[in-house]
């Protein structure tokens, strides 16, 4: 593949003054073991080279894994051509402080550009994050600190937890650079995180980051989309970059094809893919992240999140 950057566009990452790509790596894939570290890492700088510039990553991928392949593709000049982004689980000031370590020590890159709250699914998630001991006391002085640059958080449930989250921030003074959700053909017509959320992002300028635009594959095994249209209505929306699951060069290159070629779905066209779609999507069949604790690894893994089972147990019991 001959590198050609110049051709992928950058998008304003809200009201940061930050420019990222349109498309985003998504970090989980680059952690599969199906790639060696060797790979993962030739895919990372090609990706780079080719104008991805916007790196989306967590403290729990592949215990880890996934950081330290981004770490060691960082190395050789690429971190001053990239955003990176990682996420962390912790809702106690306590566990937080250990997962960003861990994660600035994989990383091994300085600094991160965005630190978000991940997986945030439950309604209490928000109050514990905002809590007087809670993650976003880390985040803060993180970014004082200069460890990180911008804040924001993530989830995939409901598009209500997103909005009670933000009205959270607002209560405690505090305003999110960055919010990331799903966003592809089928939500629209159920839970919409685009119909209920990016619209309240895109008046506050708030950067809109899209994931799930084909739902991990589900979606495509309606038959009704393609992974192009998939990817084309997300991009044709307000987000700052849209992040997607690359695991090997042929992925690659067909979202830098979406990119390089993109433009904005008229209203007639997102009209008829919506009309398509409508029948399949009614009940989030297809967004099983929304319907089912498929993809909810904080509820396979609470401890993640510093909760003490001990105390909430006392608490119960009196």
């Amino acid at each position: 593949m001959v590198a050609n950057s110049h051709h992928l566009p950058k998008r304003p990452l809200g009201s940061t003054g930050a420019m990222v790509s349109m498309i985003g790596l998504g970090g989980y894939h680059i952690g599969s073991r199906k790639l060696s570290m060797k790979e993962a890492v030739e895919l990372i700088q090609a990706a780079i080279d080719n104008g991805i510039t916007f790196l989306d990553n967590s403290w729990d991928y592949y215990d880890g894994e996934s950081e330290r392949r981004v770490g060691k593709a960082l190395k050789d000049g690429y971190r001053e051509k990239a955003f990176v982004m990682t996420k962390i689980d912790g809702r106690s000031r306590k566990e937080a402080d250990k997962q960003l370590d861990e994660s600035l020590t994989r990383l091994d890159c300085g600094h991160i550009d965005l630190l978000q709250h991940h997986e945030v699914i439950r309604f209490e998630d928000a109050d514990r994050i905002f809590a007087e001991d809670g993650a976003m006391q880390t985040f803060l002085k993180a970014q004082r600190e200069g460890k990180i640059r911008y804040i924001g958080f993530t989830g995939h449930k409901d598009p209500h937890i997103h909005l009670y989250m933000l009205e959270t921030a607002e209560r405690n003074g505090f305003r999110f650079d960055a919010v990331q959700m799903p966003l592809n053909p089928m939500d629209a017509h159920f839970r919409s995180f685009g119909k209920l959320v990016l619209p309240k992002l895109v008046e506050a300028d708030i950067a809109v980051l899209g994931m799930k635009s084909m739902a991990d594959g589900v979606l495509l095994k309606s038959g009704l989309v393609t992974p192009q249209e998939c990817l084309r209505y997300a991009l044709s929306l307000r987000t700052s970059t849209v992040i997607t699951g690359i695991g090997n060069r042929d992925l690659l290159d067909q979202a830098l094809e979406v990119a390089r070629n993109f433009e904005p779905m008229t209203h007639e066209e997102k009209d008829e893919l919506l009309a398509k779609t409508a029948k399949a999507a009614a009940g989030g069949a297809y967004e099983l992240f929304k319907t089912s604790q498929h993809h909810d690894s904080t509820a396979e893994h609470p401890e993640w999140l510093g909760e003490d089972p001990a105390r909430v147990l006392a608490l119960a019991a009196e």
